[in-house]
Formats: structure tokens, sequence, C-alpha cells
């Protein structure tokens, strides 16, 4: 039994939902900088049009003296007459400050300076300690080596004292056996022997 859909979930339906929620997001994402843009653009057109007709009314004179004009101007209420004396020039000043600022170099070239030297010094400790280390290392090395060679020595020496061992053993048991001397008799005798004993 197949389950109807009902009638107002049809596939036109919902590609309609779909494309409404598309366009929601996209204005949601969209909207803010469009809209920020837009008025900037209209207060600019405002602002051009409100100095086009400014212009057409009144003209301010032109002021063509621009040496006895000042590089910064300041409104009266917050103009400092100290501001503009600070802006001449004063040889005094001038150079206490450059007195000042050599001091200041020299000042910072001696620490780096002394710096630098500290950081030589340290580098030189580490230097000597990692020679004081790699000498004991090398040390340490020339002991293992020299064991290792005379271990080696010795083990040389107990190999040839046990094959000249194995010699001597198989000329006196092949002697032992041209005599007529036989394993299993030999054992049987010693296991006799032993019960005697033990009695």
């Amino acid at each position: 039994m197949a389950l109807n859909p009902p009638a107002w979930c049809t596939p036109a339906l919902l590609k309609v939902l779909v494309g409404l929620m598309a366009l929601c997001l996209a204005g949601y994402i969209l909207g803010p900088p469009l809209y920020w843009h837009s008025m900037e653009g209209l207060a600019a057109v405002s602002r051009s049009t409100s100095v086009a007709a400014a212009d057409s009314f009144s003209c301010p004179a032109c002021v063509c003296d621009c040496a006895s004009q000042p590089l910064l101007s300041i409104s009266h209420g917050l103009n400092n007459i100290s501001f503009s004396d600070c802006s001449k020039h004063d040889p005094d000043m001038n150079e206490d400050t450059e007195k000042n600022f050599a001091e200041l170099l020299t000042e910072e070239l001696k620490l780096r300076e002394a710096e630098a030297l500290e950081n030589q010094q340290r580098a030189d400790m580490a230097l000597l300690e990692a020679k004081k280390i790699t000498s004991q290392y090398l040390k340490e090395a020339d002991k293992c080596n020299s064991g290792m060679e005379t271990c080696e020595e010795a083990r040389e020496k107990a190999e040839a004292a046990l094959a000249a061992q194995k010699r001597h053993t198989a000329m006196w048991e092949q002697r032992a056996r041209q005599k007529g001397w036989k394993e299993g008799v030999a054992k049987s005798r010693a296991e006799s022997k032993g019960n005697v004993q033990a009695v």
C-alpha cells in the first residue's frame, strides 16, 4: 500500500519554498553591506549638491601667500602659544637634543656591547663544558675499547686452551680404547664401587 503525499506538498511548492529561503539568506548576508554603501553614496551626492549650491551663492577670497600661513592651522580656542614656539628653529634646543640623542645612542651601544660580551662568555663556558664532557666520553670509550680487546684476547686464549684440552682428551681416550677400555663398563664399575662404599 503506497502512501499518498498531502495535496499541499507538491514538488513545485517545495522548489518555491527553497528558492524563497535562498533569497532570504542572500538578503541577510548581502543586505547590511549594500545598505551602508548606498547610504554613503547618497551622503556623497547630497554633499556635492550642497557644495555646488553654496559655491553658486558665495565664494571666499583665495589666500595665495602660503609662506605666511602655518602648516597646521589650529582653532583659536585650542591655540597654544608654546606650540607655535616649538616649531621655530632654536639652535640651543637642537644642540641639546643632538647631545641627548648622541648620549642615548652611546648608551644603547654600550648596553648592546655588554650583552654581546655576556653572550660570548656564556658561549665560551658552554664550549669548554662540552669539550670536558667530550674528553670524558673519549676516555670512557678508550677504557671500553681496551677492555674489549682484553676480553677478546682472553676469549681467544680460552678457545685455544679448550681446543688443546679437547685434543689431549681425544688422544687419551683413544689410548684407553686401544688398551681395552669401554665406556659402559667403566660406568658400571664406578656404580658398583659407589654401592660398596655406601654399604
